[in-house]
């Protein structure tokens, strides 16, 4: 399954939303459920899927599906 695909899994799961979500698209408080609480259950949903470890700074720059996607090739998911 391909990295977007997976992480876009992930973010529906975590966030608890429903398909008329734009998930690609999303960015950090755009949208209740992605609040401070919101936030750390999807780091740690992320952590697990791809069995990475974000540093403090990644944790607090994770502003968006997009950032959560590079951030995640940088630790070479997806490949």
């Amino acid at each position: 399954m391909a990295l977007n695909d997976r992480l876009r899994g992930v973010f529906v799961d975590a966030l608890q939303l429903d398909d008329s979500v734009d998930v690609e698209n999303l960015k950090y408080r755009d949208i209740d459920e992605w609040d401070s609480v919101g936030h750390m259950a999807l780091v740690a949903a992320i952590e697990d899927e791809f069995d990475v470890q974000f540093e403090t700074e990644q944790v607090i720059d994770m502003s968006s599906f997009k950032v959560a996607v590079d951030m995640l090739k940088g630790f070479g998911a997806g490949e």
